[in-house]
């Protein structure tokens, strides 16, 4: 992934999605051959020359002044993610080392969602891989109660590849479109943050290949960090649940976060959300507890 075309095919995404009269301009012109505004229309509302703009779209200037970038937002109508994500890719020497890093889950953190024995709670890493869950997680989240045991620090599965390489997961997500794209849509501030990251490179390059919604949706830069919202699920065991999901970024880990799910109090989904938690404690015995918290590494 080389962060100075990421740059310009982010830039020409958002421009292609702009219509003149969404920028207020009038009298434009002729009918347009290729959707979107012209380069030198961005320039012009964004105060620069189109020869600077061009050059930016091309990835041939890497030296973009944050007033630059903001007057590029305003012109492009970014949203707040977009502005981050549109500031990382233009200065590609940030974090880049981080992305290499091995991410491990502190105890403290294992113990806290080991604890939630009615509340479904995974830490997910920079990549979506699964670092940790409990055992009401994985019920939830795979859809089946498998015989591995979800305490185990080993072969916890990667939340993309799941939802677009396993063929149940299509089943298990209500609104799988949206849970699609979300992920899509979190994997690109990723690859914003960490233009060198090997692992998820070689994560969108698999995906890529092996699935064709991945590709288009990758392709369409869609850029969100979606913190909470809702989710629903129609699960083989209990059936149909309506959930509500909080993202809690760790303090000292910003690439973690902890995903708690709960149900409205009182209502079917809450009743449906406990029996799978009885469901889920019948397979996960207290000596699988046993496994060493500090080795949770995602190979």
């Amino acid at each position: 992934m080389a962060q100075r075309s990421e740059l310009g095919e982010f830039l020409l995404s958002r421009r292609n999605r702009l219509r003149p009269e969404d920028a207020g301009l009038t009298g434009f012109g002729a009918r347009r051959r290729v959707p979107g505004l012209r380069r030198e229309e961005i320039a012009h509302l964004a105060g620069v020359s189109a020869a600077y703009y061009t050059r930016l779209e091309q990835g041939q200037n890497r030296n973009a002044s944050p007033a630059v970038l903001d007057a590029l937002a305003r012109a492009l109508q970014l949203n707040d993610d977009e502005k981050v994500h549109l500031a990382n890719l233009a200065r590609p020497s940030r974090k880049n080392d981080a992305g290499s890093r091995q991410e491990r889950v502190r105890p403290g953190v294992r113990q806290l969602i080991e604890s939630f024995d009615r509340v479904p709670a995974v830490v997910l890493g920079r990549v979506t891989d699964v670092l940790a869950w409990n055992p009401l997680a994985h019920a939830l989240l795979t859809g089946h109660l498998s015989a591995d045991s979800p305490l185990r620090p080993v072969e916890k599965p990667n939340m993309a590849r799941l939802v677009f390489l396993d063929e149940q997961a299509h089943w298990l997500y209500s609104n799988w479109t949206a849970e699609s794209r979300d992920l899509v849509a979190l994997l690109r501030m990723v690859a914003g943050r960490y233009a060198d990251d090997p692992k998820l490179a070689s994560l969108v390059g698999e995906l890529s290949v092996k699935s064709s919604e991945f590709a288009g949706l990758w392709s369409s830069h869609p850029v969100r960090d979606k913190t909470h919202g809702v989710r629903e699920f129609r699960h083989p065991v209990v059936g149909e649940l309506t959930l509500s999901f909080e993202a809690l970024p760790l303090p000292d880990s910003e690439d973690q976060r902890v995903i708690t799910y709960h149900a409205k109090p009182g209502s079917p989904s809450a009743d449906a959300l406990a029996r799978l938690a009885e469901f889920a404690a019948t397979l996960s015995p207290v000596a699988e507890t046993a496994a060493p918290a500090t080795a949770s590494v995602v190979s």
